[in-house]
């Protein structure tokens, strides 16, 4: 799972995802779109990168728009969304 940047280093920051763990329902839609940033261990638990690079929104997206119950939030604080 990648990091978030480090602003120091001059790097673009990263997005900030987050999951309502309360409206999943482990239909693992987002880990097909995106399998490098969510996985399901086990029967229905779900890990997640909460801070992919921002070069990542695309997959980030896939799995957002992919989420049947809209459970995904990705924020992307360079761009103030």
């Amino acid at each position: 799972m990648s990091l978030p940047a480090d602003a120091s280093s001059g790097s673009r920051p990263g997005l900030r995802v987050s999951v309502d763990l309360n409206l999943c329902q482990a239909y693992a839609q987002c880990c097909y779109a995106a399998p490098r940033h969510f996985r399901i261990d086990g029967h229905e638990a779900l890990f997640y990168d909460p801070a992919p690079a921002a070069e990542d929104r695309a997959d980030i997206e896939r799995a957002r728009v992919a989420c049947p119950v809209q459970a995904i939030r990705v924020e992307d604080p360079e761009r103030g969304a």
